[in-house]
Order: structure tokens, then C-alpha cells, then sequence
């Protein structure tokens, strides 16, 4: 089964990165049927490129100039980028470069094309892409990944998935040096979803040091499970928190990882809806050009204020607050009404649970889940757009 992804294709050469399963190399098949394609987990090619990476610039010629080349699984031998530079610019070859982790592209300080290849990025589906299929209970029980999504048993494959992380990408690339605390460290951040992350609070219970948990959470981010949300810091306010928060790219994911199985409790749900925000964000924002900048806004520590999300595009604002409840309530809205004088401040929103969508008489927006997704399906979020139907 595919799906119309919002992934568009560049008319440049570009890296596509994402996790595992999200379906970069399906994508890629449909949008590159004759170009050629070399896949870097064919272990017989990768084995052959590492004792020579000679044997890639020969593998190159037969495509003709101006053509494309499918390289998938890229970071496995990032060295091969400089051929890939050399034949961008000797024969003018365009490159769709796939992976699933820049920690090694990063690590190797390789060199990464710049000016020469886009850096896009593919997320887990979203409604737009599912269309009719999309039911928000799943989603946030098993998540999105295509992989899992099309499985008879999503359960089952989510877990197998969690275990191929720990094997493929961690164990079998090198990532950490213990394994065991790692694998340890995994749930606890997990935890942490949609929360400030506490280095020295993870440390403590998962038995390591805070600067091994430093480490272990870079590689959650290189190998794009994981996002560190920032705190929006505007100059000559001191005062902003300044400690990320943290989001699972997923909350299929974030279940697995913690093994939580069956009904959604009530206290689980207002995080893994938070996560699903950013993802429908990121995942439209970035190919759509939706904001510039994405944070979270917590000006005063003490008295526990925060907006869930701020966006900027150029010189406008836009907070955005999430709650799961289905009911509306005047208590869901005491950070967006702090946040209302905020330079800049152009649009608030309030997405909850519940089906209405209605603005309040002090001007902020409430809006049902399926309006926010109807909205950013017609990359319409900003005042002035054009808006969708209610």
C-alpha cells in the first residue's frame, strides 16, 4: 500500500532524511523509476564500496548526465560523498541521498554538499496522507510509520521495530559503547515526552552519568527519533527557561517504548496529542514553508506559564496550546492570555479535544483536532490566508 506523501520532489540534487520505516525508499521508487538506484544495506555492495569506494565512481558511469541516482542508506558510508560531489560537478548527476541517521554524516565531518544538495526531511504519515483512513485513537495508540501502519498486527510490529532500533541502528553502527545503559536509558526518556528534559533526573534513573545521558540523547536526535524543542528567547529577556523540551517523533513509538499496550489512560493521552501536534507541524510546516523558527514559550520558571508552541514567520508570531479534554473550559486558556502582549504576537490558537471550533471574545482561536488538520492541509494557518470551510 502507498500513500500520496507531501514530500515533494526538488529539482536539485537533496538529502531525505528519516526514521526507519517511514517510507523514503518507497517514495523514491515512484518518483525515480529509471534512475538508477544503489542501496547501501545490499550487504554484498556495501562490503565491496568499503574495501573500495572506487567501485561506486564506477558503478556511476553508466548513468547519463543530468540524470538522477538514488542513493539509499547513505550515512552507512558517508565518505562516498565525495564522489557525489565530484559528479554533481563534473557530469552533472542529480543525487537523492536517503538515510535514517545524520549522526554518523555529522561525526565523520564528511562533507555534507552544502549549496549543492537540499536537506528535506519525511515524517510520519499524517491525516492528509492517509486520507479516509485516519482515525486519531490509532494514531495515537500505534502511531503513524508507514510500517507499522499497514501491518495485519501493528502491535507486535511496533514492538519488533523498538527492538531493530536497538540492533540496526545502535548496536550494528557503533552508536553507544553500553548497550545495556542504554537500552535502560530508553524508557525513562520516554518518559520525558512533551516535558523539560532533566538530565541529571534521567541519570539518576537509569544508573549513568549526566554527561553518557547528554550523549545518549544526542543520538535519539541523530538518528531522528527524537526532538529537542527550544525555548523561545528573545533578546533582553534573560528570564526564558532555556532547557529543551523533549518530543518522540512518534507516539506509536513512545508507547512501544515504554510497553504500554491496550486503551490510552487519561493521563497519557495530553502528551502523545502534544507530540501529534508538532509532528502535523513539522510535517507541513517544513515542506510548506508554514514558519521559520518553531519553540515552546515559558517566560517565568516559578509560576509553571507555558504555551505548548510559538512559530515565527518573519516578523509575525502565533502560539499554539494543546489540551486533550473534549470539553472547553476558560482554565484551558491562562498561557495564551499571558502571552497575548508578546511583540509580534499575531494569532493564538487553543486545539483540544472537543468538536467545535469558535473564537473567544478576547480573540483566540478554539479549534476542534480536524480543524487544525484542515487548516495546515491548506497551508492556511496565518491571519490573512486563505481559510478552509469550517
Amino acid at each position: 500500500m502507498t500513500f500520496p506523501r507531501l514530500t515533494r520532489l526538488p529539482d536539485q540534487s537533496f538529502f531525505l532524511l528519516g526514521v526507519r520505516g517511514v517510507g523514503k525508499s518507497t517514495w523514491a521508487r515512484l518518483q525515480f523509476s529509471d534512475a538508477l538506484h544503489i542501496d547501501l544495506l545490499d550487504e554484498a555492495r556495501y562490503q565491496d564500496y568499503l574495501a573500495d569506494p572506487s567501485l561506486f565512481a564506477a558503478d556511476l558511469q553508466p548513468a547519463p548526465p543530468g540524470s538522477w541516482v538514488v542513493v539509499d542508506e547513505i550515512q552507512r558510508l558517508p565518505n562516498l560523498l565525495n564522489e557525489v560531489h565530484r559528479h554533481i560537478e563534473d557530469r552533472r548527476l542529480n543525487f537523492a541521498l536517503l538515510g535514517s541517521s545524520a549522526r554518523k554524516l555529522k561525526a565523520a565531518s564528511v562533507n555534507l554538499l552544502a549549496g549543492r544538495a537540499l536537506h528535506k526531511a519525511m515524517h510520519p504519515l499524517t491525516p492528509a496522507e492517509l486520507g479516509d483512513d485516519f482515525d486519531l485513537d490509532t494514531a495515537l495508540d500505534t502511531g503513524t510509520i508507514p510500517l507499522v501502519w499497514v501491518a495485519g498486527e501493528r502491535r507486535p510490529v511496533l514492538e519488533s521495530y523498538v527492538r531493530l532500533y536497538l540492533r540496526e541502528e545502535v548496536r550494528a553502527e557503533g552508536l553507544v559503547r553500553n548497550l545495556p545503559g542504554f537500552a535502560r536509558f530508553l524508557p525513562v526518556a520516554a518518559l520525558y515526552h512533551g516535558q523539560v528534559i532533566n538530565t541529571a533526573g534521567i541519570a539518576r534513573d537509569c544508573g549513568v552519568a549526566r554527561t553518557t545521558v547528554k550523549g545518549y540523547l544526542d543520538v535519539l536526535e541523530d538518528t531522528l527519533l527524537v526532538v529537542r524543542l527550544r525555548a523561545f528567547q528573545p533578546r533582553l529577556r534573560v528570564r526564558e527557561r532555556s532547557h529543551p523540551k523533549l518530543y518522540w517523533v512518534d507516539p506509536g513509538v513512545v508507547r512501544a517504548v515504554k510497553k504500554l499496550h491496550g486503551p490510552i489512560a487519561p493521563e497519557e493521552r495530553g502528551a502523545l496529542l502534544e507530540g501529534w501536534v508538532l509532528h502535523l507541524l513539522r510535517a507541513h510546516g517544513e515542506e510548506n514553508e508554514l514558519f521559520n523558527e518553531l519553540h515552546y514559550w515559558a517566560p517565568h520558571p516559578a509560576n509553571r506559564i507555558e504555551v505548548d508552541f510559538l512559530l515565527r514567520r518573519g516578523n509575525e508570531l502565533a502560539a499554539i496550546e494543546v489540551k486533550s479534554q473534549p470539553r472547553y473550559h476558560t482554565g484551558m486558556l491562562p498561557g495564551l492570555r499571558a502571552i497575548g502582549e508578546l511583540p509580534g504576537l499575531v494569532q493564538r490558537v487553543l486545539v483540544y479535544g472537543g468538536k467545535r471550533s469558535f473564537r473567544t471574545e478576547d480573540g483566540i482561536d478554539v479549534w476542534s483536532v480536524a480543524r487544525l488538520q484542515l487548516v495546515l492541509a491548506g497551508n492556511s494557518f496565518w491571519p490573512g490566508d486563505a481559510q478552509p470551510g469550517t
